[in-house]
C-alpha cells in the first residue's frame, strides 16, 4: 500500500482556466482557526495557541473552532508531547478538530505491524518520533532491527495516543471552506474524494487553477509564505526546520494570518518530500 502512495505526489500541470472570483464565507457568528503542519514542534504549537487565544479574545464573541491540519508527528523532537497536547485540547471542546496527515497514516501503519510502513516511517522523520516516545535505538539484534524497532514503538505509544491518532478526521467542512491535509482531486465531487489521496496529493492539486466549489484549506506542501490562491489556502511553512508555524483565521469573508517567528534554535536542513 505505502509504496503506491508516492503516485499521489505526482501529476501533470492542469491547463484549467483560473478560478472565477469566489468569496468564501463562514456562517454568521462562526470563527475558525486552522493550524498547519506541526511536525513535533511543541514549542511552536504552544506559542501559536497562545497567539490564537489572544486574537480570539480581542475579536469579540463568536463560536470558535480550532482545526489542526495534520502531520503532528515526525521530524521535530517532541512528537509525543504534541500528540498529548492535541489530545488534551480535544478533550476541552467538541469544536477542536484534528485532521489525519500522511505522517499519522504511516505511523499508524507501523503501529499495526506493517513493515513497509515502518520503513517509510523511519525514512520520513519517524526516528525523531521514536526518540520522543523514549524508544531506544541501541542494542538492536542484527538482522532483526526493523521488527525490534516496530515492537518497541508499539510498546511505547500509549493506548490513549493510538486511539486519538486513529480517530483523526479525513476532512472538516464549515461554510464555504473545506479543510484537508494535502488537498483534493480536481474534478471529483467532494463526497467522492479518496481520504488517502486527501493526505498525499500534491502537484495535480497544487497546479490546478480552476474552482473546486469550495475554498480548500490545506497543509502538506511547504512554502516560505502562506499560499493564498483563488481556489486554495496553503499554510504549511515548514515549522520543523523554519521555526515558522502558521495559522489562518477566518470569520465571515475575512481572513488573517498568525505565525510564530524563528528564534535561532531551528533544525538545520530543508523541507522533506513526504
Amino acid at each position: 500500500m505505502f509504496a503506491a502512495l508516492k503516485r499521489f505526489a505526482l501529476g501533470p500541470k492542469d491547463p484549467a482556466p483560473a478560478a472565477p472570483d469566489f468569496v468564501p464565507t463562514l456562517p454568521e457568528g462562526e470563527r475558525v482557526y486552522a493550524i498547519g503542519d506541526v511536525h513535533g514542534r511543541l514549542d511552536l504549537l504552544n506559542e501559536l495557541l497562545a497567539q490564537i487565544d489572544h486574537d480570539d479574545e480581542h475579536r469579540g464573541t463568536a463560536r470558535t473552532t480550532l482545526i489542526l491540519l495534520g502531520d503532528l508527528v515526525d521530524r521535530g523532537r517532541d512528537s509525543a508531547s504534541v500528540v498529548e497536547r492535541a489530545l488534551r485540547l480535544k478533550a476541552t471542546s467538541d469544536r477542536v478538530h484534528a485532521i489525519k496527515g500522511n505522517h499519522e497514516e504511516v505511523m499508524l501503519g507501523a503501529l499495526a505491524g506493517d513493515e513497509a510502513a515502518m520503513r517509510l516511517f523511519l525514512r520520513i522523520g519517524g526516528i525523531q518520533t521514536l526518540e520522543s516516545y523514549g524508544v531506544g535505538m541501541e542494542d538492536l539484534p542484527p538482522g532483526d532491527e526493523l521488527d525490534t524497532l516496530m515492537q518497541r514503538l508499539q510498546a511505547a505509544v500509549p493506548r490513549e495516543h493510538l486511539a486519538y491518532l486513529s480517530a483523526m478526521e479525513d476532512k472538516v467542512m464549515i461554510g464555504d471552506y473545506l479543510f484537508v491535509h494535502a488537498g483534493i482531486r480536481p474534478g471529483v465531487p467532494i463526497a467522492d474524494q479518496d481520504p488517502v489521496e486527501q493526505r498525499w496529493i500534491r502537484n495535480s492539486f497544487l497546479d490546478f487553477t480552476g474552482p473546486h466549489g469550495m475554498m480548500i484549506v490545506h497543509g502538506h506542501s511547504i512554502t516560505d509564505e502562506p499560499e493564498l490562491r483563488p481556489n486554495r489556502l496553503g499554510i504549511d511553512t515548514g515549522a520543523y526546520y523554519s521555526g515558522v508555524l502558521t495559522a489562518i483565521g477566518l470569520q465571515g469573508t475575512d481572513r488573517w494570518i498568525l505565525q510564530t517567528q524563528p528564534n535561532g534554535n531551528e533544525v538545520t536542513g530543508s523541507a522533506g518530500e513526504d
